[in-house]
């Protein structure tokens, strides 16, 4: 019998894999000049593959990996995604070059993109239609957490020894997981065991990922360059072809019914402005605390410590909070506060008060990223049935990272290299400004959404018709 302490061993279990995920988008971050130093004698260009072939890839296998999870098992696919990154994070602290270092850190990207689909899906499995908000608030919890320790934990290994043992850290909490996983997840029933539209799989994957390397390499290759403009047409055509081909597929990776419910369709948008935001925001804190404050790297990531804490705080109670009010209720609010903080930020002036001004405005922007982004996801997967949470969880989590990616790009754009103190804070703001902007407009699409009804909720149930056989 599957009773309420396994449900909670479960949850435990994959908010504790999608941590160990999420920990890598930013830990890495705070080592990169470490790693630039070490291989030196390397070109930048080659050298920013380090991250962005993580997030190229991770952006490109989401769904398909949702795809596949949703048939052949949640539990099957987690596990599989937990021992390639835990064995690829040894291969890059291990690796003798940079072009090792890359090659593990793309393998390691494609368990990061089992990983996060799959954990959701596991949570909102332990989770009744009715609840979902909540389950989705303790799995965003864990990710705040992660982005809340990343950052310190990462300049703290740095400054401790070198950025090895960044991807070290990863091993004794990957095994933990694997070996409790093993033991302690259920093996979830199936709708349909047979394989997926694989070309419509390998389709999909190669449009996000030729978009997200042009919003990647934007910066460097030039918006209008030949290169990027060529990512983005090759994207999109692959993308439409993805999209006709699931109309008539029997198996489509997504399916089109998904994007009928609306709670999908805006909670997705609202997603992508959100991490556009969101994401810019965090380099942008990063190079205002370090090129105009003049903070070291280790101080950066103490100060910008607060906001993730406060997100990691508040974002379990506001999906009780939508659970009982609507997601609106939660994710509007959340997107005001965000704004607010932000705006108390980009009052910050050349000399450093971080306690009376980076202090409260990172504590209002913490608040509303607690309130909005696990919320947001919530609406995503609101109206999905259970046999479809990891390709649901997939899709909001792609429209996370390019907007995450998109976030960052904007606002490397925005910032350049500033000449003088002077230009660098006329940037931030800007840059500030950006965030703010994008953060309302998410506010604005959520303002579509409505609540769930309990005969709507009570509705979604799956019916199971296979057993997911064990690993």
């Amino acid at each position: 019998m599957y009773d309420q302490r396994h449900k909670s061993a479960a949850v435990a279990i994959a908010c504790t894999g999608a941590f160990l995920a999420f920990l890598d988008t930013t830990i890495v971050n705070i080592a990169f000049p470490d790693i630039s130093a070490s291989f030196s004698g390397s070109g930048r260009n080659l050298l920013s593959w380090v991250l962005d072939g993580y997030f190229v890839v991770i952006a490109a296998l989401l769904v398909p990996a949702g795809g596949l999870a949703d048939r052949f098992g949640h539990r099957r696919v987690f596990l599989a995604g937990i021992a390639g990154f835990t064995a690829f994070s040894l291969a890059c602290a291990l690796a003798p070059s940079l072009e090792v270092l890359i090659a593990a850190r793309v393998l390691q990207g494609v368990g990061a993109a089992m990983i996060a689909p799959t954990s959701l899906a596991i949570v909102l499995d332990s989770f009744p239609a009715e609840r979902r908000a909540t389950g989705v608030g303790i799995w965003g919890a864990a990710a705040a957490a992660a982005a809340a320790t990343g950052p310190t934990l990462g300049g703290a290994l740095v400054e401790l020894s070198d950025w090895r043992l960044v991807f070290l850290v990863n091993l004794p909490l990957g095994v933990a997981v694997l070996l409790a996983g093993r033991r302690l997840l259920p093996s979830r029933p199936l709708v349909d065991a047979r394989l997926p539209d694989l070309p419509g799989a390998l389709a999909l994957a190669l449009g996000l990922a030729a978009i997200t390397l042009g919003i990647v390499e934007g910066n460097d290759w030039g918006w209008t360059s030949v290169a990027v403009l060529g990512s983005f047409v090759a994207g999109t055509v692959l993308l439409l072809a993805v999209v006709v081909r699931s109309r008539s597929h029997p198996r489509p990776i997504v399916e089109p019914a998904l994007f009928a419910h609306r709670s999908f369709a805006i909670g997705n948008l609202g997603t992508l402005l959100f991490a556009a935001a969101f994401f810019s925001l965090i380099l942008g804190n990063v190079l205002f605390l370090t090129s105009i404050w003049g903070y070291i790297v280790l101080q950066a990531g103490a100060a910008t410590l607060p906001g993730p804490l406060w997100t990691t705080i508040v974002s379990g109670p506001a999906g009780r909070l939508a659970d009982r009010f609507g997601h609106r209720a939660v994710v509007v609010p959340g997107t005001v506060f965000f704004a607010l903080g932000v705006l108390v930020l980009r009052s910050a002036g050349a000399h450093p008060d971080w306690l009376g001004l980076w202090l409260p405005g990172s504590t209002l922007t913490g608040i509303g990223i607690g309130l909005a982004f696990p919320t947001l996801g919530s609406a995503a997967v609101r109206d999905v049935p259970g046999d479809r949470f990891a390709t649901a969880g997939a899709v909001n989590a792609a429209f996370r990272q390019v907007g995450a990616v998109l976030g960052t790009a904007i606002l490397v754009a925005i910032v350049g290299e500033p000449l003088s103190l002077p230009e660098a804070l006329s940037v931030s703001n800007d840059a500030y400004l950006f965030s703010i902007l994008a953060a309302l407009v998410s506010g604005a699409v959520c303002l579509g959404l409505q609540k769930q009804t309990r005969e709507e909720a009570a509705t979604l149930t799956a019916v199971p018709a296979v057993s997911e056989p064990s690993a």
